[in-house]
């Protein structure tokens, strides 16, 4: 392993070394000349504005202004990231209203626009993200990438709404494009070091310049420690911190203006003790009055460590991990052919994820063991070709993915699972006979579950091909016409096999009528399944834009989107036999359907833009969680809900009068909810108590001891994890000072975001909603030629919230949550050469 502080201080001691020189923000070398020409024109045209207000963005392949653009985007530079503390795309949402990312754990990560995207719940390697995370032009399959700190940034484009046309098949919600440095000929160089309360640690180094005249190379490297927000009083240790490591390198040769040709590895590192949880509160469900938390807490002898979760304190027993190990190589080829530019990016990845989990979530040893790790593979090439003409301009291109996750699962149980999860509800607190029945005896024997563990194996082949192309039709000079196509061919082969044991090695096997045996089977069942498909499906989309003056664009969009097809990776569910449902193998594609208007403009000279756009998006065949109350569904199942629909309107305005003073809002309204959903899996309150058969009807909702319904009709109910209004905002002001002979500036900069309140589970749950929140940032500090160094605090006001909220196993009642951080602050200092 490279020693994470040899490296940056090699890196450090080699911008050192070298001669000092300011460096502008660049384009990238090899793209320069692809922008020149709007870039030129925007210079022109503004020669005597603020800097800074020209953002080239490449959201449509190719090189443009970011308010040429006839989509809705939010650019977010390197700049606005660093300065505001949001070092990676889940704190990135703080940016984005309409961004919303929410996670247990690295693999447990559901990134979403608009509502959309992922259904929330448990990860299934057997389907695909509904946002596509991009890293200079590299697809990432899994959104684990999406946890890492951003390396060598050099800004980050959230596309909002469906982009299958020109960014693939699994963009119904939007894609995220991150473009990171790019190797320079003029020698540039930067180092970064800040410290903060919890023992915040961090520190980046990039260095860039040429080998020769023809080879540039670069390198950056970061490192993020810092201790953990909950203390485990079992294992006396902070945990839920951060412990990342990161390293990009990257070699340019350009032999002539008209070719280059990079090459490009990146490896990230993260080890901290994560994830867990506190409690938070207990909220009556169905099952019986002694299978409820607070009956079993007591017949076990349990208290958990504190009922406010915000004295940050939790008691959970098994073993806590979050390893995860991610990076690749690139090989990105770009030459200019004629009038056009062909594009080569051949790319491998891999990623290596090894947990730990307490899926009870509490100090009982219950659910002992709980990890599934997993090692992916894939490789994907993409071959486009762009052209700009007079009236017409054109990307055409071919996309090929392939992909392998293989997965090693443990769950295993321990001497309390018998009472906590065999319980039939009558068994007398405290009575050590627990009762006359053979089910009671089988329930109050630690012994009859202890050690039962399921082990699974299973592997995941998907191969994905590809076809597409956009045209620009530039009707007038005002009035452009962008049609988009693509063809796309899926197939997806899966394995999944799960051998159970008991306590003593035995297996566990369908036939066998020991009562014992039979209990175990209820909470493990043997499975084996082997689900395989493929699929073509063609998406286009339609951009009309016009130009009511040269700052005033307005523009309208259909999509006829899709996501692909899926398979259930993690068991099915079982008939009355114990034996697979194998049509529920294969999850059928989502069919999306996309309107969007939007309005982009500048004003003011230019000082102030004002971006608006309103869209509604409709989704059939929604691939969604689901469970059906078995026990032997190890993480519930995938399955098709009906409908949905996000609708909303999103402003965007920003001001710079002067180069003293900039500000800016950014105002999101979500209205997402599912349209038909009969046969969803029943929030906790609704859970837990005998099925009702025909004739019965379900009792009220928390009824101790109720009748449940089989399933939920959740139709008309709220999309999980996303806020109806969501905003962020920010200013900044400073005073040109001398200091330290020095000239530069003493800059004041606020920044803030608030979301109204949101669900935290699949199905709707009145104990699970996420009251809404607000966090406020303040920096203060001193910017001069080479030098940037200020002092920061973040949740100024230490609010406190959740980021999510979880159910506990075996409807027993219990709630469960992460609370986001508390008030940090610390002390950057950054110097450039």
């Amino acid at each position: 392993m490279i020693n994470r502080t040899l490296l940056l201080a090699s890196s450090a001691c080699i911008a050192l070394l070298a001669s000092p020189a300011h460096a502008e923000t660049a384009i990238d070398a090899s793209d320069a000349h692809d922008a020149s020409d709007a870039t030129d024109q925007s210079t022109a045209e503004n020669a005597d504005i603020p800097r800074g207000d020209v953002i080239i963005v490449t959201a449509r392949r190719r090189q443009e202004t970011a308010q040429e653009v006839p989509l809705a985007i939010s650019v977010i530079r390197a700049d606005s990231i660093e300065s505001t503390g949001n070092f990676n795309v889940v704190k990135l949402q703080q940016l984005a209203p309409t961004l919303q990312v929410y996670t247990s754990n690295p693999r447990n990560t559901a990134v979403n626009i608009r509502g959309i995207g992922v259904p929330f719940g448990l990860t299934s390697d057997g389907f695909e993200q509904g946002v596509g995370i991009y890293i200079d032009d590299v697809y990432n399959a899994r959104v684990a990438s999406a946890v890492f700190d951003f390396l060598d940034v050099e800004q980050v484009e959230v596309l909002r709404g469906p982009q299958g046309t020109l960014y693939g098949k699994n963009t119904t919600a939007g894609a995220i494009n991150i473009t990171t440095n790019q190797p320079t000929f003029d020698f540039e160089g930067r180092a970064e070091v800040t410290l903060g309360n919890l023992n915040f640690k961090q520190a980046k180094a990039a260095v860039s310049g040429p080998l020769s005249d023809t080879v540039a190379a670069r390198i950056a490297v970061s490192s993020t420690s810092r201790r953990g927000t909950i203390y485990n009083v079992t294992s006396n240790r902070w945990i839920n911190e951060q412990d990342n490591f990161g390293l990009r390198g990257q070699l340019l040769f350009k032999p002539s203006d008209d070719l280059s040709i990079t090459l490009a590895g990146d490896y990230s590192q993260q080890d901290p003790e994560c994830c867990g949880t506190v409690y938070v509160r207990y909220g009556p469900t169905q099952r019986r009055a002694n299978g409820q938390f607070p009956a079993l807490s007591q017949a076990l002898g349990y208290q958990v460590v504190s009922t406010n979760p915000f004295d940050r304190l939790t008691d959970v027993d098994a073993s806590l991990n979050a390893g995860n190990k991610i990076g690749g190589a690139s090989l990105r080829v770009k030459w200019d052919v004629g009038p056009g530019t062909l594009t080569s990016i051949t790319a491998w990845r891999f990623w290596d994820w090894k947990p730990e989990n307490d899926r009870d979530f509490t100090g009982l040893p219950i659910v002992t063991q709980s990890q599934n790790p997993s090692q992916q593979d894939q490789y994907s090439q993409e071959f486009r070709y762009n052209y700009s003409g007079e009236k017409i301009d054109f990307v055409v291109g071919a996309f090929g993915f392939k992909q392998r996750i293989d997965t090693q699962g443990t769950e295993a149980h321990g001497p309390a699972s018998s009472r906590w999860t065999l319980n039939p509800g009558n068994v007398p607190v405290g009575d050590p006979s627990c009762g006359p029945s053979a089910t009671n005896q089988l329930a109050c024997d630690p012994s009859v579950l202890d050690g039962l563990t399921a082990r699974n194996t299973q592997y995941l082949k998907s191969t994905s091909a590809a076809l597409f192309g956009q045209l620009s039709w530039k009707v007038t000079d005002q009035l452009t016409i962008q049609p988009g196509v693509r063809i796309n061919y899926d197939k997806k082969s899966g394995f999944y096999q799960r051998e159970v044991f008991d306590g003593q090695g035995n297996p566990v096997l369908f036939g066998q009528t020991d009562p014992v045996k039979v209990a175990q089977r209820g909470v493990f069942s043997p499975q084996l399944s082997a689900p395989s498909v493929s699929d073509w499906n063609f998406s286009y989309d339609l951009n009309v834009n016009y130009k009511i003056t040269p700052d005033i664009l307005v523009y309208g969009t259909y999509a006829k989107s899709f996501k692909t097809v899926g398979i259930n990776q993690n068991g099915l569910p079982t008939d009355a036999s114990g034996n697979p449902i194998t049509a529920a193998g294969v999850i059928k594609p989502e069919s999306v359907n996309h309107f969007e208007v939007g309005l982009k403009s500048q004003f003011w000279d230019r000082r102030a833009t004002f971006n608006l756009a309103a869209f509604r998006t409709e989704i059939k065949n929604y691939q969604a969680t689901v469970t059906n109350g078995q026990l032997g569904v190890l993480r519930g199942y995938l399955a098709n809900a009906g409908k949905v629909r996000s609708q909303g309107i999103e402003a965007d305005f920003k001001v710079r009068p002067s180069d003293r003073f900039s500000a800016y809002t950014n105002l999101a309204y979500t209205d997402a909810k599912y349209v038909k959903f009969v046969d969803a899996p029943c929030p906790p309150e609704l859970s837990g108590g005998t099925t009702v058969t025909a004739g019965q009807t379900p009792d009220a909702p928390g009824t101790v001891g109720g009748l449940s319904p089989a399933n939920c009709d959740i139709s008309g109910s709220r999309l999980p994890g996303v806020s109806k209004w969501a905003f962020s905002y920010g200013a900044e002001v400073n005073l040109p000072v001398n200091l330290l002979n020095k000239d530069g500036q003493v800059y004041l900069g606020w920044d803030g975001n608030y979301r109204s309140n949101f669900s935290s589970n699949a199905s709707p749950s009145i104990y699970t909603w996420v009251k809404g929140y607000g966090l406020n940032n303040l920096r203060l500090g001193f910017r001069g030629e080479g030098v940037d160094v200020y002092g920061w605090v973040r949740n100024v006001f230490d609010v406190n919230y959740f980021e999510l909220l979880q159910v506990g196993p075996s409807n027993t009642g219990l709630i469960a949550g992460q609370p986001g951080d508390p008030r940090t602050w610390g002390g950057t200092i950054k110097f450039n050469f």
